[in-house]
């Protein structure tokens, strides 16, 4: 699988051990930054980017990290197109596959320890979509954002 990979100044150690460890599943990463853990760099630079290569077909999947995973998750569910879950558990990871068919995972690495958070990647890219009724839903995000491109 491609997975794009995007995160601010406090999310960026755990994009590079995450970043390793999708490379050791062979996924193909490809890395929107930040590249340090410089604190005047602004999530936004990295994490829409990081997004839109899911829309435009260049990624099947992205993943946003930051301290709280907030602004992150904020930033790409902007993204029309995108469905950006802040995961904190198993659960919710498994959840948000599950019923959301989330493409876009944020986490934040003040909030979960990286034992955790390479769990919930791994539930993330395994979980697969349920459909059913979770695709009405869906369908039905799908139609506002179309109304919103009228606007």
């Amino acid at each position: 699988m491609k997975i794009s990979i995007g995160s601010d100044h406090a999310g960026f150690q755990y994009k590079e051990r995450i970043t390793t460890y999708l490379r050791e599943l062979k996924h193909d990463v490809v890395d929107f930054g930040t590249y340090n853990n410089d604190p005047s760099d602004d999530y936004p630079h990295y994490i829409l980017p990081a997004a839109e290569s899911v829309v435009k077909r260049e990624a099947e999947r992205v993943i946003v990290i930051g301290g709280s995973g907030n602004g992150e998750a904020i930033a790409a569910n902007k993204v029309l197109g995108i469905r950006c879950a802040l995961c904190w558990n198993d659960k919710s990871a498994k959840y948000a596959r599950l019923h959301n068919n989330a493409n876009a995972l944020s986490l934040g690495q003040r909030m979960v320890s990286i034992e955790m958070a390479l769990n919930i990647v791994q539930i993330w890219l395994e979980t697969p979509f349920e459909g059913g009724r979770h695709q009405r839903r869906i369908e039905a995000i799908y139609r506002y954002e179309s109304s919103l491109k009228r606007v």
